[in-house]
């Protein structure tokens, strides 16, 4: 069993301990907010008897934990990765892990100096067996001719926005915007399904607050164009499409992954999926979980390995886009 830590305690924080109990690997021992009140609020929620603190030094100096669960702004996660390996401690911290390929080169420099803990980007679709599925799909298809993929969803805070007021996901301070939020499911598609693109541009519809309320990103490969379409001022129900010759992959969303087909000129066959009710955390708690419990074995070095090599081109091809349309974070000033 996992001891665990959380920083933060909103609706993705809670997510993921509900995902870590059903998957057996962890228990809730500490959790970090500003806040006494909402610290203890998030832990009477979970029903685990969590230690909290309001202070960053005291929950790394003094919390009962060995792994955790990073799920603050986007802003904060580099100083708090720092923090983490600093103390010993192993690092899930949710998409994006930092903001922009120097404070990745800093990450990896510190974990190299800690090379007995992990550091896991939680980009939870890429450990769902429906992913796997349409990446052996991909690989399979005799001709690739690119493809359009779509996640589009209005958020929660866009109200309080429109409002005048300024929640963390739609400010530069906190690193906020919709290719951050939503676009990065959409670049691990296809950053691990086609690899790196050649090169990147980025049709931004901003917003007053300085972050991309929408946009189209454009990639770029040799023989063909991959379109992305990500939004969190609106709802789009558009499936997503992979072209092969006379094949199409077809999914529901790129990102929730709950139905994937692939569509031919005589037949349709569905290829995989996820449980539309099923925790969307799920597969990774269970992935970092089993590696954590199971820490010294080489194939679970490796796969770490792997997936931090990911989340550094994903990063980068991230970066590369907020750079096509201007987009500055308050930190890159």
């Amino acid at each position: 069993m996992v001891k665990l830590g959380v920083i933060g305690t909103g609706a993705i924080a809670l997510s993921f301990v509900e995902a870590a109990r059903s998957a057996d690997y962890y228990k809730l021992t500490a959790v970090y907010s500003r806040r006494q009140e909402s610290g203890q609020a998030f832990v009477e929620k979970t029903g685990y008897p969590a230690q909290t603190y309001t202070s960053i030094q005291e929950f790394f100096q003094k919390g009962d934990f060995s792994v955790v669960y990073i799920a603050s702004p986007n802003s904060l996660h580099f100083e708090q990765i720092k923090l983490a390996l600093e103390a010993g401690k192993d690092v899930i911290v949710e998409k994006p892990m930092v903001i922009n390929p120097k404070q990745m080169a800093a990450v990896k420099d510190l974990l190299a100096q800690h090379p007995e803990n992990y550091l896991f980007e939680a980009a939870r679709h890429l450990h769902e067996p429906a992913f796997q599925v349409v990446q052996e799909a991909v690989a399979s298809l005799e001709m690739k001719q690119g493809g359009h993929l779509t996640y589009m969803k209005y958020s929660s805070k866009y109200d309080a926005y429109l409002a005048g007021e300024e929640p963390n996901v739609f400010t530069t301070k906190f690193a906020g915007g919709a290719l951050q939020d939503l676009g990065i499911y959409l670049v691990y598609d296809a950053v691990a399904w086609f690899g790196k693109p050649a090169s990147v541009e980025y049709k931004a519809h901003m917003l007053k607050s300085g972050v991309d309320g929408s946009g189209e990103a454009i990639l770029h490969y040799p023989d063909f164009d991959l379109i992305l379409h990500v939004g969190k001022t609106m709802n789009s129900y558009l499936p997503g499409e992979i072209y092969g010759r006379k094949e199409t992959i077809v999914m529901d969303n790129a990102a929730e992954l709950t139905d994937v087909k692939l569509v031919g000129p005589r037949a349709e066959v569905k290829i995989g999926g996820r449980l539309a009710d099923e925790n969307p955390l799920l597969a990774e708690a269970m992935v970092f979980g089993k590696i954590l419990v199971n820490r010294d074995q080489p194939e679970n070095r490796q796969k770490a390995s792997q997936w931090l090599a990911l989340a550094e081109e994903v990063n980068q091809v991230l970066y590369d886009l907020r750079q096509s349309a201007g987009i500055v974070f308050d930190d890159e000033k």
